[in-house]
């Protein structure tokens, strides 16, 4: 490697934020307690500055980050060093369904969580720790992690490329009929009000049409090498959400726990800090060859699975699959090691369109919230049973009570603000976004980006309580069905174009300023 000018300097830190205790894992819409670890849950942090300005990327393998979460870790770093730049801290989620919940105890239903607390519901028989407690341990963990990589920075140098590793593959199948219309059907439900589309829908149906999204098989890669030139760690950024094993009642990664393990197979106890990218319409997971799929993984892998973890075989594919293309781009990638880049990283606050409540949806949300308050939580069956009922029915009232707010609020808040993170290293760029945004909003930035390559990163942290909900294309709102309903879109398609241009608008900024 070329002897470097060492303008940037870099550090890492990793914790782990695994528990023993019986804690609640959000992602569904009823409650599971968490009982025992499958294999470990870490947050993971990279400091990069230029002595001029700086970014501090912080990965959490948990749902999505809400209910004040990153304002309590900004907090907690600026109280004991007050001179890290917290709002630099650039945090997203990983979006493992086997996370434990960092929420709290407090019920917050505003938020936007489909996943009640322990506090909603009755449980007696159950053993639920505190939320509250293991949220204050994840923002000390965390804090720890952002002051040693910021306290530990030296110099060093980046190298970066992008490869192939198709991970995601469209979960929403569409169909040539309108399934709300068919016998029997459901039209609206608490996954979603049904339409032409289905998130997981059965491809096995003759009115199947196609896939509302293709696959994105790009990976884009950063590495960071110290000033002797050694690999010592690469953010790793994939257009999927690791929601592999997510009915799970342990805790995991999911496939981030293979591919960590395969790429430090090859390279030592380097950190690993993976980022989602646009996934909202995307997932770890085929909807059709399911015969082909299980003669490969049990060719490939036999029967080794002794503690049952779902979609084990999944996982190692993906993982490996991850690991080659890391390999791949780094034997070319290192060619260009580059330690005198600029740095800018803009945060500001955006204001987006929401997707508006129309009257006739909330006349049916009141009418509706009122049928489910009229019902008693269940006195019967064994304790867990009980529990996963109970959860299920406030988490609907929740949804109801939702929307009856939006639309209440609308007309005086008809925009949504969100913290937008725009950051230039050299002559590639990082965008951040709240959401589980559709993939055809990534593909938007990335085309017109003044950049080499653009990272997106979604589901990522901002003040307040929210935080996380799906973003839906045009052609996902025709479809209707889970994740493209009212219950699930905060903000419209035409807010989704508004991300984008504001997101390009900041990107045209820093391309323009770092060449003054």
């Amino acid at each position: 490697m070329s002897e470097f000018n060492h303008t940037l300097k870099i550090g890492w830190a990793s914790r782990d934020v695994s528990t023993d205790k019986p804690v609640t894992i959000p992602g569904q819409f009823h409650i599971r307690v968490s009982q025992g670890v499958i294999d470990p849950v870490t947050v993971t942090a990279l400091a990069i500055d230029d002595g001029a300005d700086s970014v501090i990327f912080l990965s959490a393998d948990i749902v999505v980050i809400r209910n004040g979460l990153l304002d309590k870790i900004r907090a907690r770093v600026s109280e004991r060093e007050a001179d890290i730049p917290v709002i630099k801290i650039l945090m997203n989620a990983t979006h493992t369904h086997a996370g434990p919940s960092t929420y709290g105890d407090a019920a917050n239903w505003r938020s936007g969580s489909s996943t009640v607390t322990a506090e909603e519901v009755p449980h007696e028989g159950v053993e639920i720790a505190s939320g509250d407690d293991y949220q204050a341990f994840f923002v000390d963990q965390a804090a720890d992690a952002v002051i040693e990589a910021w306290q530990t920075r030296a110099p060093g140098g980046v190298a970066f490329g992008y490869g192939y590793a198709v991970v995601a593959h469209s979960r929403r199948v569409v169909y040539f009929d309108d399934v709300s219309l068919r016998p029997g059907a459901v039209k609206d439900s608490r996954a979603g009000v049904n339409g032409h589309a289905r998130m997981y829908g059965n491809t096995n149906d003759p009115m199947f049409s196609h896939y509302e999204a293709g696959a994105d098989p790009f990976i884009n890669l950063l590495y960071t090498f110290d000033a002797a030139g050694t690999l010592t760690g690469a953010i790793v950024n994939v257009p999927c959400p690791s929601q592999n094993s997510e009915m799970e009642s342990r805790l995991s990664a999911s496939f981030w726990h293979e591919a960590r393990t395969a790429i430090r197979a090859r390279h030592g106890a380097i950190h690993i800090l993976p980022q989602c990218a646009a996934g909202g319409d995307l997932s770890p997971r085929l909807l059709h060859y399911k015969e082909a799929e299980k003669r490969r993984f049990a060719l490939k892998y036999g029967d080794d699975n002794p503690l049952g973890v779902a979609e084990l075989e999944r996982r190692r594919d993906i993982g490996e699959r991850i690991a080659a293309a890391f390999d791949e781009v780094l034997a070319w990638a290192r060619k260009d090691i580059r330690s005198d880049l600029p740095l800018r990283h803009a945060v500001e606050t955006v204001q987006l369109s929401k997707r508006l409540i129309t009257a006739d949806e909330y006349a049916y949300a009141k009418e509706e919230l009122a049928k489910l308050e009229a019902q008693s939580f269940t006195q019967e069956g064994e304790p867990l049973a009980r529990l996963r009922t109970n959860s299920i029915l406030a988490a609907s009232r929740n949804r109801l009570r939702r929307i009856i707010v939006r639309y209440e609020t609308q007309a005086a808040e008809p925009k949504l603000p969100m913290e937008l993170h725009v950051v230039r290293l050299g002559d590639i760029a990082f965008a951040s976004n709240r959401f589980e945004l559709y993939m055809d909003f990534q593909h938007r930035i990335q085309a017109r980006s003044p950049f080499l390559q653009t990272f997106i990163v979604q589901l990522a942290g901002v003040p307040g309580n929210g935080g996380g909900t799906y973003l839906a294309t045009e052609r996902g709102a025709w479809g209707k069905g889970y994740s493209a309903s009212m219950y699930c879109n905060e903000v419209s398609p035409q807010g989704g174009q508004e991300l984008v241009e504001e997101t390009l608008r900041l990107l045209g900024t820093l391309a323009d300023a770092s060449a003054e």
